[in-house]
């Protein structure tokens, strides 16, 4: 699945509706620009393709008093929110997706509610027990991983990507049953991203009043 969507979805979400240089500037200031591909030019663009496809709902706005470009504002539609919680299920539960979509979906966990993301990540470690369970079928940990020669390495990091992916993941399990956060339904949500105007301590560029989306 592809991180970009689910993180702009879910920033445009929170903010109700937001014009590009705020979602750019929301994933930022989540770090999404060092681990994942939030990246100026695929931020607008996601904004662009997803209100082609009717996930996002485009409005163009009047012309700032100073005299600058209008601009576009985007909330999120019904089928774009049925989007959202379908990529984050998907994030929450996949073993073989890359990295960027379970942190994508770990900043977004708490718009679930907490029995469904227990459940969801329960079924992440079964997946990884599955997963384990392959490995073994053509691999023998006590032999080491000379025995398969240096591919055996391959099959030995599986192993211990599995078990640690799992550890992790019943630790998180743990926290939240103990009622770690605050999740959907349970009083106020948790505001993740910046209001207008407010400064972006990990901005990578300024903002210019014709942004692109």
């Amino acid at each position: 699945m592809s991180a970009i969507r689910l993180l702009v979805l879910g920033a445009v979400r929170q903010h109700g509706r937001a014009h590009g240089y705020q979602v750019r500037n929301d994933l930022e200031y989540w770090g999404a620009h060092e681990w994942s591909n939030a990246k100026p030019g695929s931020i607008y663009h996601a904004l662009k393709q997803m209100a082609k496809q009717g996930l996002l709902r485009a409005h163009e706005t009047a012309p700032s008093t100073a005299g600058g470009p209008p601009r576009t504002e985007y909330e999120i539609t019904e089928r774009g929110t049925e989007e959202y919680f379908a990529l984050l299920r998907e994030a929450l539960t996949a073993h073989d997706q890359k990295p960027d979509s379970l942190s994508a979906a770990l900043g977004l966990i708490v718009d679930l509610p907490r029995e469904e993301a227990v459940a969801l990540l329960r079924r992440r470690v079964a997946g990884l027990e599955r997963w384990r369970t392959t490995v073994l079928e053509h691999y023998t940990p006590e032999d080491g991983p000379e025995q398969l020669g240096h591919i055996g390495e391959i099959m030995n990091l599986w192993l211990h990507q599995a078990d640690a992916g799992a550890s992790w993941t019943l630790g998180l399990v743990e926290r939240i049953e103990a009622g770690a956060y605050t999740f959907a339904g349970e009083g106020e949500p948790f505001v993740g991203v910046l209001a207008e105007g407010q400064e972006n301590p990990y901005a990578t560029g300024t903002a210019h009043p014709g942004d692109q989306g």
